[in-house]
């Protein structure tokens, strides 16, 4: 006979935090580890799933890390918060690429921009404090919130707003706990890019409040269609002084493993942030830095060829989704992610079996054709499906043609 517990587990039986249970797995690197494994046993699996260039990276980036890794310099601890000669890269690169002016005190470099997210919300919040999240949101946003002791407050916006919110939405959300506003532009998942205009509200409404801002602008460079954007802090210079700015080498260089990412900040919080990383990691790896400085002091001829074949792949993604019954996908203007509603195809019986959620959808998508996407769920919307189109050509027009016969 089983023994009902009645007293709730004992300090020596509970042998994972209630912290780190709570965290998610992380929705997009799941599904791109299953599509690698199935591909591994032999299956034809295309996968959509992880936001990564399909490009290497650039030669001379490469070429600088050999020669990084021949220079003993390179073999011993370096300052925690980032190389000097890096960080003034960062900072000229800020200036050329945004016209925002900083210092390399207020820059800080991390194992990738996930570590900058958190060690930015790991300085600023309380517990119980409050951050406005809008959704579609990317899956890291609200874990790092929850590990720094925040609660996340999502704001949805759906393909009629082109998935941007407003300051009357963003105003509706906020308490006497709200202390910061997550920003994004251009978007993961959806590959939305608010408008200068837009951003300007949005960035006048924080300042009114006394808001912190942390806007994540790691896609900075994929922006299509001559659409009229800019950074936050550049368009609401009031708002500089509680602004944190996120960005990274991954996206725009295709070096998603190189791991390397920044934030800037305020001097105190880049400080502080910075004696937190002497604690959790220390110096990001030597070699990596000597990459992304060669990477960001070189010219952005190689990112143009990228962004191309992105736009290419952007339009024949949405054209041929939109043509897939049950399917509706706004254009999205940057980085490099299609968001489909597919709220058409739920509660219908597909060969015998109820598809009631994205998550349903995306499950037997995968089972049926063998292509990998992720479902809404995983961005705080369900409903919808994203799909990265970071991959060749081939590959997308293959994947996506299977869908089409699936649904058919």
């Amino acid at each position: 006979m089983t023994e009902v517990r009645t007293q709730p587990p004992s300090p020596r039986e509970r042998r994972i935090s209630g912290r780190i249970g709570a965290i998610a797995e992380s929705a997009t690197l799941k599904v791109d580890a299953k599509a690698k494994a199935l591909k591994a046993e032999g299956r034809p699996v295309i996968g959509f799933g992880a936001g990564e260039p399909d490009f290497a990276t650039p030669g001379y980036i490469v070429e600088a890390a050999v020669d990084a890794c021949r220079d003993p310099r390179n073999h011993r601890y370096t300052p925690a918060g980032g190389l000097p000669e890096l960080k003034q890269a960062i900072v000229d690169k800020t200036r050329r690429d945004s016209g925002l002016e900083v210092t390399a005190a207020q820059v800080v470099v991390t194992n990738g921009g996930k570590q900058a997210i958190y060690e930015a919300f790991a300085t600023m919040l309380d517990p119980g404090d409050e951050v406005i999240v809008p959704a579609p949101y990317w899956t890291t946003y609200p874990e790092a919130i929850q590990l720094a002791g925040g609660v996340a407050v999502p704001v949805p916006a759906d393909e009629t707003q082109q998935y941007k919110v407003t300051p009357a939405q963003l105003e509706a959300a906020r308490t006497e706990r709200t202390k910061v506003l997550l920003f994004v532009s251009p978007s993961n998942p959806t590959g939305a890019v608010y408008t200068a205009d837009e951003i300007r509200a949005i960035g006048q409404w924080a300042d009114d409040h006394g808001l912190w801002v942390l806007t994540d602008e790691i896609y900075e460079h994929l922006v299509y269609d001559g659409v009229e954007t800019g950074s936050l802090p550049v368009l609401c210079p009031s708002l500089a002084v509680q602004t944190v700015v996120v960005n990274g080498v991954a996206k725009t260089y295709a070096m998603t493993g190189w791991r390397v990412g920044w934030m800037i900040a305020p001097k105190d919080l880049a400080a502080a942030a910075t004696n937190l990383q002497s604690h959790a990691t220390s110096n990001v790896a030597n070699v990596s830095q000597r990459a992304a400085i060669a990477a960001l002091t070189g010219d952005l001829s190689a990112v143009a060829e990228m962004k191309a074949a992105f736009d290419r792949r952007r339009r024949t993604i949405v054209s041929m989704l939109n043509e897939i019954e049950g399917f509706y996908c706004p254009m999205p203007e940057g980085a490099f992610y299609a968001y489909p509603s597919v709220k058409g195809l739920l509660g219908r019986s597909y060969n015998g079996r109820i598809i009631d959620s994205s998550a349903d959808l995306a499950e037997y998508i995968l089972e049926q054709v063998e292509v990998a996407v992720v479902p809404g769920e995983a961005f705080g919307t369900p409903g919808y499906l994203r799909l990265s189109y970071a991959l060749g050509d081939d590959d997308l027009v293959e994947g996506i043609t299977r869908l089409q016969k699936l649904f058919a």
